[in-house]
């Protein structure tokens, strides 16, 4: 098989996979004409964002979709009827440089089906990962998808030369995975990205400054220990492929996020597949409920809310987030007694309470109440979303009109769910 034949399949079976975000990646550039990419360069194809909004293009790949696990939910199941294909390691890497060197990408994600075994699959993607860096000087980002049954001097091999790392942990049981995916344990996973972290967290001590040197004047000296996956580790959970609701989802996040500082817990509808077990659904859940997924776990890390208090735990909808409107709108209004919230004199952790006030927003609030009262014509002079925050607020010369208690009619204040596109479809 050709290698432009072996890229379009491979390609095409990697992109189930969301977590590939480039964020929080170590800054290294080619200087003085020596090594190869940059992972701080300007923007590319799009694939994913850095935290200032840089477009980071990826070349996203699986060595092999070959795999000897028969999770019912992956495409690339043994018992698929798939065209299969394997690159070698010298194939990948070549790639990688070719497409680097054209313009194209700026960093590499690598992920495999299991062949042979995790150690030894496992060995083959780190090899990709090492001869990038050490034998072609590669500065671009890498993305390792590492195996959790796979050895631990393998995973700590696999942080050395890649800037992030990730282990799906797929569905939020074991359960679900007895049912879904027979040869994945969630103790295994959960014990891989505890070794994770301690390596991690080991690094990032190793860096810190130490004590001041004997001789005034000179800088503190840093430790020479070597990074060890500078962007962190992140997850996946497939949403829509077993019976797990909203409220399981985000308590599986928040515990992961707690225990082993995720960078980012990635959810990923479920996309029927051909030649599908009975077992799976017959349909996609919406797009929607992935989206207010993101939303909800965006509101756990930036906004103060536990998981517990997003998704209602009683009433018709128990269990689910909302598909008609966003998550910190619906907690707004079953809790009218928070509400309205004096912008004037309400601490920070209230204010990103309030539907239409982001993390920045307050943030400008905060600092212009310092030196005035703030007023309507202030939210506006800011640009905030002015339907969508007055109902909830007082300010100098503002008042709600009615109370929440009164308002079912609040959610129309805001705009209505966009249709979404599947991100698989052809456009």
């Amino acid at each position: 098989m050709n290698l432009d034949r072996k890229l379009a399949i491979l390609a095409d079976a990697a992109k189930y996979d969301a977590s590939c975000a480039s964020s929080g990646g170590e800054q290294r550039d080619s200087l003085g004409g020596r090594g190869i990419g940059s992972t701080d360069g300007g923007a590319g194809i799009c694939h994913s964002y850095a935290p200032d909004g840089r477009c980071i293009s990826l070349l996203k790949i699986l060595l092999t979709n070959f795999c000897t696990y028969e999770c019912l939910y992956c495409v690339n199941r043994a018992s698929s009827n798939v065209p299969r294909a394997r690159f070698s390691v010298d194939e990948v890497v070549q790639l990688t440089l070719d497409f680097y060197r054209r313009n194209c990408i700026e960093g590499l994600f690598l992920s495999s089906g299991i062949i042979q075994s995790p150690d030894y699959t496992m060995e083959q993607v780190v090899e990709v990962a090492r001869v990038l860096r050490e034998e072609h000087d590669f500065r671009g980002y890498i993305h390792l998808k590492t195996i959790p049954e796979a050895s631990a001097e393998l995973l700590a091999r696999a942080g050395r030369y890649a800037d992030r790392l990730s282990i799906n942990i797929e569905l939020p049981s074991q359960a679900g995975l007895d049912a879904l995916a027979p040869e994945k344990n969630a103790t295994a996973i959960r014990r891989s990205m505890a070794r994770l972290r301690v390596h991690i967290d080991d690094a990032k001590e190793a860096a810190k400054p130490m004590a001041p040197t004997a001789q005034p004047g000179l800088p503190p000296r840093r430790a020479p220990a070597p990074s060890f996956a500078p962007a962190g580790q992140s997850t996946q959970m497939i949403i829509g492929a077993d019976g797990s609701d909203d409220r399981a989802l985000l308590a599986v996040s928040a515990g992961l996020y707690g225990a082993y500082r995720l960078r980012r817990v990635y959810y990923s509808a479920f996309s029927p597949i051909p030649d599908a077990a009975r077992a799976l659904p017959l349909k996609a859940p919406p797009l929607v409920r992935e989206h207010r997924l993101y939303q909800a776990d965006w509101l756990m890390r930036y906004y103060g809310f536990e998981h517990g208090e997003i998704v209602p735990a009683q009433g018709e909808h128990a269990g689910m987030l909302s598909l008609d409107i966003d998550p910190k709108l619906a907690w707004a209004l079953a809790h009218p007694e928070r509400f309205p919230v004096d912008l004037n004199r309400a601490p920070r952790e209230l204010l990103l309470r309030v539907p239409g006030l982001g993390v920045k927003s307050v943030d400008r609030l905060l600092a212009a109440r310092r030196v005035r009262r703030l007023r309507h014509a202030d939210l506006a002079a800011l640009r905030l979303p002015l339907k969508k925050i007055l109902p909830f607020v007082l300010l100098a010369d503002h008042r709600p009109h009615r109370t929440l208690d009164a308002a079912s009619g609040l959610a129309q204040h805001w705009r209505p769910v966009p249709t979404q596109v599947s991100l698989f479809a052809e456009v």
